[in-house]
């Protein structure tokens, strides 16, 4: 063991942990265990590289006008700055993530996470140099690894780096389902199917004009969070405690955006009012509305599937995947796990979306104490979004079926059909023929040899897909039949 001390006090850590006393008292302070996302543990450490080798520039430019005596404070040895940075680039892979130790659910802004990873680059910078973990008189997680840094700059901005990463994976998986919807529709374009209006059979229509509307909702959900991007590039790093730069040289604040900028490949850009950036939320909430609404799609999406698919519908037209057994004790049961799943994740999306909102309001005056729960729950969505895009392209697009004939002979088996004739022979001819079709569980073909209500070459001619599907009709549609 090795003890540690602060101005509390002092803290036992194992010899060997690269944490140190602020994560275990943050471990203490919050005995949740909801797990911390990795994303923004590895974003942390983008930024906290991207502040290295500001450092390095700062520090080369400063001993060009100046000898290292004439300047006021101690500049930190190439040494150490070479070291942390190697340290902050092994853990923006994700290495030593073992070590850190803070749970999500957390007070105090976000400051146990930040000096976690204080303490882990830190500890392995100093393993680097030949020393023992915990050593700080050489490498201190606050005079060193936290150099011109804030909690309240160096968390939000890193935040915005893991979200705009999953952005760019949501986007790409968001496609890929939009292709396999697609390539859905155009296969059944004229295949025909009952439209239903209040779950009651309304009019004909096909199961690619079904498919189409997933497929738009898709494509609106893919632009939309194409321009996620743009609300959340503004970032605050260089912005200190409230955004007033306190404490951190201009060279740093002007420099080191740019730098993440190149670490991250990403469009991350420094707010021209700081403050701002620090205090207010409103991107965010504007970003998790944007992903709640691709939730909607993919839940209303997936239930109408289900109910295409239930045993209530009887003999079914579509069939999905059979993906696991449905029950321990009922032999042959097959759930719809899938859609039940996209569900459950679009209840916690909605649940976040009210999480994200109520405590990004609660900013109080210059800073929002509720970043680590605002931004859990941010990833979580994005996360889970790009679970359901997966599974259901993997799990219902490739392997579902639609019985193109039986929903043929229910159409015209379905009083709805008539309603493509009103146009023709009028409403109340045409109810006549749907009565006596319910009446005597006959398709259309039969009721109207028994009611003569058109010739039936008219019939067959109007109730072909090609003139079903048109989008209304012309008067001279009418006058040629």
């Amino acid at each position: 063991m090795r003890t540690e001390k602060d101005f509390i006090g002092t803290k036992e850590i194992p010899a060997d942990a690269l944490y140190g006393i602020q994560s275990i008292r943050a471990q203490e302070n919050f005995p949740d265990h909801t797990p911390f996302y990795k994303d923004w543990y590895q974003s942390v450490a983008q930024t906290k590289w991207a502040c290295y080798l500001t450092y390095k520039s700062f520090k080369q430019a400063l001993l060009i006008k100046y000898k290292p005596d004439e300047l006021p404070f101690s500049l930190i040895s190439d040494e150490i700055i070479e070291a942390l940075t190697n340290a902050a680039i092994e853990v923006s892979t994700g290495k030593y993530f073992n070590n850190f130790i803070v749970p999500a659910i957390q007070g105090g802004a976000g400051t146990s996470i930040n000096m976690n990873v204080n303490e882990i680059i830190s500890n392995v910078a100093l393993l680097k140099l030949g020393k023992q973990a915990g050593d700080y008189s050489v490498i201190d997680p606050i005079e060193h690894a936290n150099i011109y840094q804030s909690t309240n700059d160096v968390i939000p901005t890193s935040l915005k780096i893991a979200i705009m990463q999953l952005l760019g994976e949501l986007e790409k998986e968001i496609n890929n389902l939009r292709g396999k919807v697609e390539e859905t529709e155009t296969k059944y374009r004229n295949n025909l199917r009952i439209a239903y209006t209040q779950m009651q059979e309304a009019v004909p229509s096909s199961y690619g004009k079904l498919f189409s509307t997933y497929s738009e909702a898709l494509s609106r959900d893919w632009w939309r969070v194409s321009k996620c991007f743009e609300r959340i590039k503004v970032v605050n790093l260089g912005g200190s405690a409230v955004g007033t730069g306190i404490a951190v040289p201009r060279f740093f604040i002007m420099e080191v955006v740019g730098q993440l900028q190149k670490i991250t490949n990403l469009p991350v850009t420094r707010s021209e009012n700081l403050p701002d950036a620090t205090n207010n939320l409103d991107s965010l909430v504007e970003v998790h509305a944007i992903i709640k609404s691709h939730a909607v799609n993919l839940e209303k999406m997936t239930s109408d599937l289900r109910l295409l698919a239930s045993d209530i519908a009887g003999n079914k037209e579509f069939t999905l995947p059979q993906k696991q057994i449905g029950s321990s004790i009922m032999p042959g049961k097959v759930n719809p796990v899938i859609v039940e799943f996209v569900i459950s994740a679009a209840q916690k999306i909605y649940a976040n979306d009210m999480l994200t909102s109520s405590l990004s309001a609660r900013s109080c005056l210059d800073l929002n104490a509720y970043y680590p729960v605002i931004g859990h729950a941010m990833l979580d969505s994005l996360h889970l979004l790009i679970a359901c895009n997966k599974t259901i392209s993997e799990n219902i697009f490739n392997g579902f079926e639609i019985n193109t004939q039986l929903a043929e002979q229910r159409l015209f088996k379905s009083p709805a059909i008539t309603t493509a004739l009103s146009a023709y022979i009028g409403y109340h001819k045409a109810a006549e023929l749907a009565k006596l079709m319910k009446s005597d569980n006959i398709d259309i073909f039969r009721a109207n040899q028994k009611l003569k209500a058109i010739e039936n070459e008219k019939l067959i001619q109007i109730l072909k897909p090609e003139n079903l599907l048109k989008t209304g009709f012309s008067i001279n549609d009418v006058m040629e039949l």
